[in-house]
């Protein structure tokens, strides 16, 4: 592990930049750096991180706190994890896939197209072995994740024109993050990542054409409902994205274990909060849009006929081409198969029967 950032205090307040050791932890208070993926100051994304934070220095009585950077200030919000495994910070915050050039199995940790809802994956990470394999992938990087949260249903995207055929997609300039950027690839759009920050700018300049970022709430925060009246929904590339944690392994291990207990629970603690936050905000925020003018729409059954079509084709080039993949597979697939005869069983129609 190399350097990273702390500060501890007993006697006094240690220098930053110092290697972290058991001696400074037993002296007292610990004060780490926790890079963020988003702006630290946004509802949804950046809330869940502060809570995290929050509850950790409220838990240990100050003897753990974190100092939360937005993405950009310490690190670039693409970067985060980097800095976590080469011990530049000790702990970040983001999502798994946008460090999936590292493995694209982290893709299965954060969201997949036609894949499980934000309950359904929680459920999977916790009684059904995926944070038993999650550890391990991560563990190959010197890396210890939680779940910290999740966006929930999401927004496809907002477009500057209609789009009812696949033709009417084609050359389209996208935002779009994950792997529904590849299926909207395979259908003929040119999809473009790019940090939070860029999107209304991008969106309005005529760099792109088309953003999907996340849904009502950070949307209409990001202002894409000044640019465009369309929007699209919902995200079946992208049904929720998960939030994590990451922790550099040594680090976490000169954590007491007691702190240790409080981070992993603070996690979950603020992942509960996230879901409730999302849904709650995103329904008024709906509202609001709906109010302002915005159209909301449904792709058409040829979209998204395309669409799982493509994701077919990009889950098996993946799954050939890293054993990763096919090892989340194999724990994923089976679970999210029962998840959909649930849902068709128990959830669909008492959501139809509700009205």
């Amino acid at each position: 592990m190399k350097r990273r950032t702390f500060l501890a205090s007993g006697a006094g307040i240690a220098a930053a930049a110092t290697t972290l050791s058991s001696p400074a932890i037993a002296q007292g208070k610990i004060e780490w750096n926790l890079p963020t993926a988003f702006p630290k100051n946004a509802p949804g994304v950046g809330s869940n991180v502060r809570n995290f934070a929050a509850k950790v220095a409220a838990m240990s009585d100050g003897q753990l706190t974190f100092k939360v950077f937005g993405g950009g200030e310490l690190v670039p919000p693409f970067a985060v994890e980097d800095a976590v495994q080469q011990g530049n910070a000790p702990v970040g915050h983001g999502p798994t896939y946008y460090a999936a050039g590292k493995n694209s199995a982290l893709h299965w940790f954060t969201a997949v197209p036609f894949g499980m809802t934000s309950s359904e994956h929680f459920a999977w990470l916790k009684y059904g072995g995926g944070q038993e394999i999650w550890d391990d992938i991560y563990a190959q990087r010197g890396l210890k994740p939680f779940y910290s949260g999740n966006s929930n249903t999401q927004s496809a995207g907002w477009f500057k024109r209609e789009v009812n055929t696949l033709d009417d997609l084609k050359g389209l300039n996208m935002r779009i993050a994950g792997l529904g950027g590849e299926v909207f690839r395979k259908l003929g759009v040119n999809s473009v990542l790019m940090p939070p920050p860029e999107i209304f700018q991008s969106l309005q300049s005529g760099a792109i054409d088309a953003a999907e970022w996340v849904g009502p709430m950070l949307d209409q925060a990001f202002g894409l409902q000044k640019v465009t009246k369309l929007c699209y929904l919902p995200a079946l590339t992208e049904p929720g994205a998960g939030l994590a944690i990451v922790f550099n392994q040594d680090a976490w291990n000169e954590l007491p274990a007691a702190l240790q207990s409080i981070c992993e629970n603070a996690a979950h603690a603020a992942a509960l909060e996230s879901h409730a936050e999302f849904d709650f905000f995103n329904a008024q925020a709906m509202a609001a849009l709906r109010a302002d003018g915005v159209d909301f729409r449904a792709f058409s059954d040829e979209i998204i006929t395309g669409m799982r079509d493509a994701w077919v084709q990009v889950q098996e080039e993946l799954t050939q081409a890293n054993p990763d993949v096919a090892r989340v597979r194999e724990s994923y697939d089976p679970y999210l198969a029962q998840a959909q005869d649930y849902a068709s069983a128990m959830t669909l129609p008492m959501l139809a029967g509700r009205g």
